[in-house]
């Protein structure tokens, strides 16, 4: 029989029912969940669920469109210092800003879904100049709605809920989501389920922009995954080609640079992409699916740690260019009324030269025999 938790409804019965107002905790099979909601600034009203599965921990944020803040093993952190310093609550980031880029007001998790109707750069209309999409989409500012917390008898915790990405007369899409762990894992999987609630057909993108900085990102720091094709999102980028893979200390000034990519996956379409640390004693890997998510993306921002140093490993739908171009590309997706898109996801910590070099193999195993595809310059059909 599971334990399960509705975390609105805190009655006398309820395991999260302390005297703490905001800081609730219940507890099974090993495993802990906590309840908190954030009192001051930007950060006033955020919600946040904590799971405690020994050493490793993790924070997801039912504010937020159910993205993960941070993870942690013992002391190694999973995230980044953003200068933004959230989480922060979505009544303070303007998705509507007129440059476009209002989304980056509350960046700050170490994975946030971008989508649902839009995942790229902000769009504008060419002959008014309005804004047509802003960057990143509006998924990752929605609240989630019906949030569970339940534990099986097998000792696997699971956190669900729903987030809905809904304008009258122009879209009407949801996300179903679960986040789960088993008793004893160094990480966790989500299962996304993408809904068109219309009774018209619809279209949809997503991309998960997973946000990782020291101590795994520094000096010497590299990207393993198995490719099979890559190219520059542009000039900036082209002049590192050769050194895509690998990582500089924090550099103030240095600009960011972005490489798309096609990896190779096993026969199912399974395949991960792993950013392991100088000693490659540490490493986080990244799990996926290349017939729910085809394409993937690399970010690198070794900017000075005041201004964000990160990198982001990107699993995605399509490349996150402006949404006409995408879609005039045919790298949207098409939903009937009422039809759905799973994707399936997992983030793992490896805490031993052991552990990361036995990702590592996995990943060799993919590639073995092939030679990726390496463009130089940017190619027309991917950067737009």
């Amino acid at each position: 029989m599971s334990n399960r938790w509705i975390l609105s409804e805190y009655d006398v019965e309820s395991p999260f029912q302390q005297p703490a107002p905001f800081l609730k905790t219940a507890k099974s099979h090993g495993l802990s969940v906590t309840h908190t909601r954030l009192i001051g600034g930007r950060r006033d009203g955020v919600e946040l669920l904590t799971v405690q599965n020994g050493d490793f921990s993790f924070t997801t944020i039912p504010s937020r469109g159910m993205g993960i803040h941070l993870a942690k093993h013992g002391e190694t952190r999973l995230g980044w210092d953003s200068p933004i310093e959230g989480p922060v609550h979505p009544r303070f980031v303007p998705l509507f800003d007129p440059s476009g880029l209002g989304w980056l007001d509350g960046m700050d998790e170490l994975i946030v879904r971008c989508g649902l109707e839009s995942n790229g750069a902000p769009e504008f209309d060419t002959e008014s100049g309005r804004l047509k999409y802003g960057l990143h989409g509006r998924i990752a500012n929605q609240p989630t709605e019906d949030v569970v917390v339940e534990v099986s008898e097998g000792g696997e915790m699971c956190i669900s809920g729903e987030v809905r990405e809904t304008r009258f007369l122009c879209y009407n899409v949801a996300l179903k989501t679960e986040i789960r762990t088993k008793s004893g894992e160094n990480g966790f999987r989500i299962r996304d389920q993408i809904i068109n609630r219309s009774a018209k057909p619809s279209s949809a993108q997503m991309l998960y922009h997973i946000n990782l900085g020291a101590p795994i990102l520094g000096e010497g720091a590299s990207v393993v995954c198995p490719v099979s094709e890559i190219c520059p999102r542009d000039d900036h980028a082209a002049t590192s080609i050769d050194t895509w893979s690998t990582y500089l200390p924090p550099t103030a000034g240095y600009a960011e640079q972005v490489y798309f990519m096609q990896l190779a996956a096993d026969a199912d379409g399974k395949t991960c992409a792993l950013l392991k640390n100088a000693a490659g004693d540490k490493a986080v890997s990244v799990h996926f699916n290349v017939k729910q998510l085809p394409y993937f993306v690399l970010w690198k921002n070794t900017a000075a740690v005041e201004d964000g140093y990160v990198t982001g490993l990107e699993p995605a739908t399509n490349f996150p260019n402006p949404r006409g171009f995408e879609a005039d590309h045919g790298r949207t997706i098409q939903l009937a009324p009422g039809q759905t898109y799973d994707i399936d996801l997992g983030l793992q910590f490896h805490p031993t030269a052991e552990s990361v070099a036995e990702a590592e193999a996995v990943i060799a195993g993919l590639v073995e025999g092939k030679e990726a595809k390496v463009h130089t310059t940017p190619q027309s059909a991917w950067c737009g």
